[in-house]
């Protein structure tokens, strides 16, 4: 009788991440590590970087780690209004410790306003720098709702991201 082997862990995985957050009055408004000028920002336990947090799910997911809410708690005083560039860090931190690199990210943000375009090369640079990868490895791109939902009433943000990761 044959013993069965061990499947091997391939040397890249593929992840991806979704997070939305409500549009409030009294916040400042985080996407992409950087700030954006608007009337609105996002409500969250953090600086509700819903950009960022969407990253952090599809490279937690893609090494097997859980997700955001288990490494970051928003029940947790620590992580009360934490900066979500040091909760990418930290995600890289245990991506390292696996063993694990970005290879590449693409994401989008959902947002009716403000314009997020004029923003993605600062997004793309600050979130490279973070990660410690070439720019040319972070996608971001934006849309609207077509002014339907949550997102084209300007009640809320969502992201989605996708990233590939490879074993060192």
């Amino acid at each position: 009788m044959q013993t069965p082997q061990s499947p091997s862990i391939p040397s890249f995985r593929v992840g991806m991440g979704y997070d939305v957050h409500r549009l409030v009055e009294g916040r400042g408004l985080y996407l992409g590590g950087i700030k954006i000028e608007h009337s609105l920002g996002l409500l969250g336990h953090s600086d509700a970087d819903v950009l960022i947090h969407a990253i952090c799910d599809a490279l937690l997911g893609a090494a097997n780690l859980r997700d955001i809410g288990y490494h970051f708690p928003d029940t947790a005083a620590d992580t009360l209004d934490m900066d979500s560039k040091v909760i990418l860090g930290k995600t890289i931190g245990l991506l390292a410790e696996k063993g694990f690199r970005v290879g590449n990210i693409d994401a989008t943000v959902c947002a009716e306003r403000p314009k997020i375009n004029p923003h993605i090369p600062a997004m793309c640079k600050c979130l490279a720098e973070i990660i410690g990868c070439d720019p040319d490895a972070v996608s971001v791109k934006a849309t609207t709702s077509e002014r339907m939902g949550f997102v084209g009433h300007e009640e809320g943000m969502a992201a989605y991201a996708v990233c590939l990761i490879v074993k060192d």
